[in-house]
């Protein structure tokens, strides 16, 4: 008996949601770049590629633009780090290991706005937890105002994303470890082969898929960064933890709205440009696994 086929006009609906919702806004979007749209325009005009011209001028977007690729390059490569360690400690079996989980898990599903009030507090140059730690352990030599000191700023953020993050990387690498034969493990390990050979030569190539979406996963998603740094810096001090999107908040605030667009247009092309190239390579990988 052949496989059962649905019809393809099943997939309209959706199709018909993600073209209203997301393709047509995406194409306005692209239209709107090329125009002098503000808040102050009596009617919109199309100015070419002015608000390209403009933005490429900007030194505030230059430091949006390196802030933006550092975030994403050091939460890309810490997250899954950890995320690895993780889902590697937790899969073995521990006691405690499904409440251990659920801990490492749990910070993911809070809203980022709210873990960014919270590590407000923590940060807090007087009276946060971790200056009052380091202030009684003899280590005040070490406390700093970590928010709102230049060289620390962007640290700060960095540390409270993966924080928030690791987790989700975790449980992705904990599914992948479920699919890998036990009975591969056991056999390598009767033949002599210590854990750090059976790491590199069996379980770390057979978690390609597994590697493939978190990379690219949190590559994106640290890329496209808002919450924290809007709650935690708002951008500062000055401009120096500016990332993509709160230098866009900043333009439509001020009511640049054409010009905000073709910034938001600028931040998409850099996704792609990175991110396709990155998902390649590694599907590659997992061909060749």
């Amino acid at each position: 008996m052949g496989k059962m086929k649905y019809p393809l006009y099943f997939s309209f609906p959706a199709l018909a949601v993600f073209l209203l919702f997301f393709i047509t806004p995406t194409l306005i979007g692209f239209y709107y770049s090329f125009t002098d749209w503000n808040i102050n325009a009596d009617q919109i005009r199309f100015n070419g590629l002015d608000n390209y011209i403009e933005l490429f001028k900007e030194p505030r977007l230059k430091t949006a633009l390196v802030n933006t690729l550092i975030f994403a390059a050091v939460v890309t490569l810490m997250q899954n780090f950890l995320g690895l360690g993780l889902a590697l400690i937790l899969n073995e079996a521990l006691k405690l290991r499904n409440l251990l989980r659920m801990i490492f898990f749990l910070p993911y599903v809070i809203a980022p706005i709210v873990i960014g009030y919270i590590f407000r507090a923590i940060y807090h140059p007087e009276h946060g937890i971790i200056n009052t730690l380091l202030d009684k352990a003899g280590l005040s030599f070490m406390v700093h105002d970590w928010l709102n000191d230049p060289k620390y700023a962007l640290f700060s953020i960095i540390v409270t994303d993966l924080w928030r993050v690791a987790g989700f990387s975790m449980v992705v690498y904990l599914a992948g470890l479920q699919f890998i034969p036990k009975d591969l493990i056991e056999s390598s390990s009767m033949d002599g082969a210590q854990y750090w050979q059976r790491f590199r030569s069996i379980i770390f190539p057979l978690l390609a898929p597994a590697l493939t979406v978190n990379v690219l996963l949190s590559m994106i998603g640290s890329m496209k960064v808002f919450e924290m740094v809007m709650v935690l810096t708002e951008g500062g001090p000055g401009y120096t933890t500016e990332v993509f999107y709160t230098y866009i908040r900043g333009m439509f605030s001020t009511g640049l709205f054409g010009y905000a667009t073709a910034v938001n247009v600028v931040l998409f092309v850099l996704v792609t440009i990175v991110g396709v190239p990155v998902l390649m390579a590694m599907k590659k990988r997992e061909v060749e696994m």
